[in-house]
C-alpha cells in the first residue's frame, strides 16, 4: 500500500456515486432537454455532493454524462478514471435495466453479490441509479423506466491492478461503493475485496485456500501447493479481516503465507499486520529462542538484534527451530480468532529470499 501523506487527509468519491451522478445528470437531459452542471445527488447517509461532468452529450436514443473519478487522498487505482453513464428509455413499465460498457466487468463466476453474466455493478450503487433516477423522475414527469449502461475509460486495464480477474470478474473493473463516500485509507476496500475472495472461493468448492501477506509469499505457496488463482487471496496486512470472515463463512483449509517477521506478529497475538500498527516483539523472540535451548549469549543476541531478519538469522547459525516454533503459535492465535468454526488452519513462513524456512499444520 502507498505511503500516507501527513496531515488532514481529503474524502473521496466512490465509482458508484460518480456513476449516480452522471446518470442523474444525463437522465434529467433525457427528459428536460438540458444537463445540470454541477449535478448534485444525495447519498445513502445523507451527504449531498456535487460533481462536474467532463462530458455530456445526446445520442440517437438517450443521452450521456461523464464524471472524473476523484478518490481525494485515497491510493485507488481508479482515481482519475473517467466514468459514462448512458441514459436510453426502456419502455412503459420495464423499470431500469444495467448494462456493462466498455471498462465494466461482468460476472463470470459464483459467489459473488450478483449472478453470474450480469454487469459488475453492485447491488448498492444500483441502488443509489435507481432511486436518484426515481427522484428525477417524479420531479420531471418522467416513467423512471431506462437502461443504464456505465462505461469507464481504460476500464479493462485498470481491472489489472485490481482483484477482478481473480474473481472471476471479466473485462473491466466493478462499480462499487456501499456508502458512496472514499476514506482514504480505511482499507475498508481492501478487506471487502478479502472477503469476495473467500465468497467465490466457497462457490466453487476449493477445499484449501490460501491468504498470503504478499507477493512473494503468494507466488511459493501457490506453486506449492497447487492452487488455482481463486484459491488465492491477497490477505495483505489484514490478517484479522480474513479470519474474522472466514468465522462465519469457513472453508475446510486455510493456509496463511508470510514472511516471517509478519508471522511473527501474528503469533504474538496481532491481527493487523501493518509496520505503523504492530512490531516485532524482539525481547519475546528471545524469551522463545531460550526455551528453544539456546544459550544465553545467544538469547542475548536475539534481544539486541536490529530486525526480525536478524533474529531468523541467528537462528539458523545455532539450528534453533525458532521458525517452525513460530508457525506453531500463529496457528495457535489463528484458531482462537476464529472460535468454534471446523477449520484446519496451517501456516508457512519464507525468508526474504523466498525460501521456506517454517511451517505448522501446511
Amino acid at each position: 500500500m502507498a505511503r500516507r501523506p501527513e496531515g488532514e487527509l481529503r474524502r473521496g468519491w466512490t465509482t458508484g456515486a460518480c456513476a449516480t451522478a452522471a446518470a442523474k445528470a444525463a437522465y434529467t437531459a433525457l427528459l428536460s432537454g438540458s444537463f445540470p452542471d454541477p449535478v448534485q445527488i444525495t447519498l445513502p447517509k445523507g451527504e449531498t455532493p456535487s460533481f462536474s461532468l467532463a462530458l455530456e452529450g445526446r445520442t440517437k436514443n438517450g443521452a450521456y454524462a461523464a464524471i472524473v473519478k476523484d478518490a481525494g487522498d485515497d491510493p485507488d487505482v481508479t482515481h482519475g478514471a473517467l466514468i459514462r453513464v448512458d441514459v436510453e428509455p426502456n419502455g412503459d413499465g420495464n423499470g431500469i435495466f444495467f448494462r456493462a460498457g466498455a471498462g465494466v466487468g461482468t460476472v463470470t463466476r459464483e459467489g459473488l453479490p450478483l449472478p453470474v453474466g450480469e454487469p459488475a455493478i453492485n447491488p448498492a450503487p444500483r441502488k443509489m441509479i435507481g432511486n436518484t433516477i426515481a427522484e428525477a423522475a417524479k420531479a420531471l414527469g418522467g416513467n423512471g423506466d431506462v437502461i443504464v449502461t456505465i462505461s469507464v475509460a481504460d476500464g479493462e486495464d485498470l481491472a489489472e491492478q485490481t482483484w477482478n480477474p481473480r474473481l472471476g470478474i471479466l473485462g473491466g473493473i466493478s462499480i462499487l461503493g456501499t456508502t458512496g463516500v472514499v476514506v482514504p485509507y480505511s482499507c475498508a476496500a481492501w478487506i471487502e475485496s478479502i472477503h469476495r475472495g473467500i465468497d467465490v472461493a466457497r462457490a466453487a468448492g476449493e477445499s484449501v485456500v490460501a491468504g498470503c501477506t504478499g507477493k512473494t509469499s503468494e507466488n511459493r505457496t501457490q506453486t506449492l501447493l497447487g492452487l488455482p488463482d481463486h484459491a488465492m487471496i491477497d490477505m495483505g496486512d489484514f490478517a484479522g479481516g480474513m479470519l474474522k470472515y472466514l468465522r462465519n463463512h469457513p472453508v475446510p483449509k486455510i493456509i496463511i503465507g508470510g514472511g516471517f517477521a509478519k508471522i511473527t506478529k501474528l503469533a504474538r497475538g496481532n491481527l493487523d499486520l501493518h509496520s505503523g500498527r504492530s512490531q516485532v516483539d524482539l525481547p519475546w523472540l528471545a524469551e522463545i529462542v531460550g526455551t528453544l535451548g539456546s544459550a544465553d549469549a545467544v538469547t542475548a543476541r536475539v534481544a539486541s538484534a536490529n530486525t526480525a531478519a536478524e533474529v531468523l538469522s541467528i537462528a539458523a547459525e545455532n539450528d534453533l527451530p525458532l521458525a517452525d516454533d513460530i508457525a506453531r503459535r500463529a496457528v495457535e492465535v489463528a484458531q482462537e480468532t476464529i472460535a468454534d468454526a471446523d477449520i484446519d488452519i496451517g501456516i508457512l513462513i519464507y525468508n526474504r529470499a523466498g525460501n521456506l524456512v517454517g511451517w505448522s499444520n501446511a
